[in-house]
């Protein structure tokens, strides 16, 4: 799959204590991209945060946090973005799901598997 050019992006913020069918909710937010074919999906567990409860949330070494923030961010075309949106509509009931416009200077994966 090659992607150049106008694409979208998709960033999903949530805790890393949300779920969803029992899972955590980042790593179900990942298989589904990767079900529907999109290009490539990335969790990232965030240091510090706070959401729309303004509680701090925070991996200082003395207090260590089970509830971090994690964002999944995930680029692709932007009618297989829209796709996942609907999903993620279905997914998230607690977060912040934000798209944007990208341009992609080079996406290139030669299929080997």
């Amino acid at each position: 799959m090659n992607i150049e050019g106008k694409a979208k992006a998709i960033a999903v913020y949530v805790s890393e204590t949300d779920r969803w069918h029992g899972k955590p909710l980042y790593a179900a937010i990942v298989e589904r991209a990767r079900e529907m074919g999109l290009a490539g999906a990335t969790a990232t567990r965030g240091m510090m945060g706070f959401g729309a409860n303004s509680r701090i949330h925070s991996a200082a070494i003395l207090r260590l946090s089970e509830d971090l923030p994690v964002v999944v961010q995930i680029f692709d075309q932007p009618a297989r973005i829209d796709l996942f949106l609907e999903q993620l509509h279905e997914m998230v009931q607690e977060g912040l799901v934000v798209t944007w416009d990208v341009n992609v200077e080079r996406y290139i994966h030669s299929s080997s598997e």
